[in-house]
């Protein structure tokens, strides 16, 4: 049978090992800066569930809540209804936005500081530093033979993987449902059968994207670092090294050896040791680097205990490398993050934010839906006036019960009544009592004089007399006998 090598042709294997990636600690701005979005990312995450909002009697008091139960959507002050699911497709273009222009100002900064990949990658790697050691104890301990200390250190480093990835599924279940109540339901054993499912594969897939897939994840399954390569420009930031300043490498004993000859990369690799996705980034940009710049912390601090200057790796644009390489200085931060395509973007999406909230304010709490009885069309009374019915669904976005009129307008002589009147007590303002939060279904009965077109068009309105006094009307149409005088 033949071998994979007479078949392609090829010596060396289509498909490289996993390298093993133990990214080493380093201090610096960047890296607080990661400690500050990580601490805040996961605050948010896990906390957000159990913050309380009072929004009265007659609703969830949990801020932040999507009730599939009663098709709803709850943010603080926000609530959402099923047919304004557009205020979600919103958002999600603000995101979409959002991501482009990060992506078109400094590179790759989402994936490197706030993708849950990232976050709950660089929280794991914690606990193996917390457990195992830093680098170079993780490396030992990883080629040392199975024993009683390297068994311990697995069985508990992977426990607390464990714990992190149950309460990862089990924070995630809460913004379904009221937090505490599904709490004891959850340990009780009384929860629905989708939230144990749920915590279950949300804590299978945590334990092992976080806890060993980590930067296979970025390189090989996500599909956003090919997207950004067609959002990035000549001025977007990235992570950069100076070549045209750092080669040729050689250690410190060779440069005083030879001046002149050497560059500022003494070549002690510290970029790489404390990179997450194990890249070497003096190999040039690459679809390995998350723009974390951690290389950025780990290359100054050793420029600094050698007496060389900062910056030999540093955030710069593809621009600011042609130009320094020229001889010439790089543009400031500011003048390259405040450039036309940024600002094109800034101004996009901070349009459909202010029109998303120029539609909250102004959106009436109160939605008047009417449908024309088509069997039969109308119904001649004993007195000769022509009848209609209409069934009438008055939705009261509001979370306390409101007294509602129904109002006919441009229906000459009209008068209308529901199933809790009559004829004799009919007007044209109908009262309607509608619970908090809630659809009522009225059953409403229109009557007006034979004379008139065989079909007339004219408006019922809904006014609030309780609460947000907007309202909501709905064209309809008056049908009658044609040919009639």
């Amino acid at each position: 049978m033949a071998n994979l090598e007479d078949l392609t042709g090829l010596s060396d294997p289509l498909y490289e090992a996993r390298k093993g990636v133990y990214p080493k600690a380093v201090d610096g701005f960047f890296r607080r800066f990661k400690w500050a979005i990580m601490a805040v990312t996961l605050a948010i995450y896990y906390v957000t569930p159990w913050i309380r909002w009072d929004r009265g009697p007659y609703a969830p008091d949990q801020a932040v809540l999507v009730d599939m139960a009663n098709r709803r959507f709850y943010m603080f002050n926000i609530e959402i209804w099923p047919h304004e699911f557009y205020y979600v497709a919103g958002l999600l273009i603000m995101a979409g936005v959002g991501l482009f222009l990060v992506t078109s100002a400094v590179g790759r900064a989402w994936c490197g500081y706030a993708c849950p990949q990232t976050v709950w990658t660089d929280l794991f790697q914690h606990v193996d530093r917390f457990v195992d050691g830093d680098r170079n104890a993780q490396i030992r301990l990883k080629n040392a033979a199975w024993g009683p200390e390297k068994i311990a250190k697995r069985l508990t480093k992977w426990a607390i993987y464990l714990f992190i990835a149950f309460w990862t599924g089990g924070a995630w279940i809460m913004y379904f449902a009221d937090a505490p109540t599904l709490t004891r339901d959850f340990w009780s054993g009384n929860a629905a059968p989708v939230a144990y499912a749920t915590v279950a594969v949300l804590t299978a897939t945590t334990f092992i994207f976080g806890g060993f897939m980590r930067e296979q994840v970025c390189i090989y399954m996500c599909p956003w670092p090919r997207i950004q390569t067609a959002m990035m420009d000549e001025k977007s930031l990235i992570v950069t090294y100076r070549d045209w300043r750092g080669e040729q490498r050689g250690s410190i004993k060779k440069a005083e050896a030879q001046p002149g000859e050497f560059g500022d990369c003494i070549d002690c690799n510290q970029c790489v040791a404390v990179c997450p996705t194990g890249i070497d980034i003096r190999e040039g940009p690459q679809i390995g680097c998350i723009t974390c710049a951690l290389c950025i912390d780990a290359c100054d601090k050793v420029m600094e205990q050698v007496g060389r200057p900062r910056g030999l790796i540093d955030y710069l644009t593809l621009d600011d490398v042609a130009t320094e390489k020229a001889g010439g200085k790089a543009e400031s931060v500011l003048k390259t993050l405040f450039r036309a395509r940024t600002l094109v973007y800034f101004g996009i999406w901070s349009a459909i934010g202010l029109a998303m909230l120029f539609t909250l304010g102004q959106r009436t709490r109160l939605d008047l839906t009417i449908q024309h009885d088509r069997n039969p069309l109308f119904v001649q009374l004993s007195d000769g006036a022509i009848r209609n019915n209409y069934t009438v669904k008055v939705r009261n976005m509001e979370t306390r019960p409101r007294e509602v009129e129904l109002v006919i307008k441009g229906l000459p002589d009209a008068v209308a009544w529901t199933t809790n009147g009559s004829r004799e007590t009919a007007s044209h303002r109908v009262k309607v009592s509608v619970a908090p939060d809630s659809v009522q279904k009225v059953r409403l009965f229109v009557a007006a004089p034979s004379a008139g077109p065989a079909r007339a068009d004219f408006e019922i309105e809904a006014i609030a007399l309780t609460g947000n006094e907007r309202g909501d009307s709905d064209s309809v149409r008056f049908e009658r006998p044609e040919n009639r005088q």
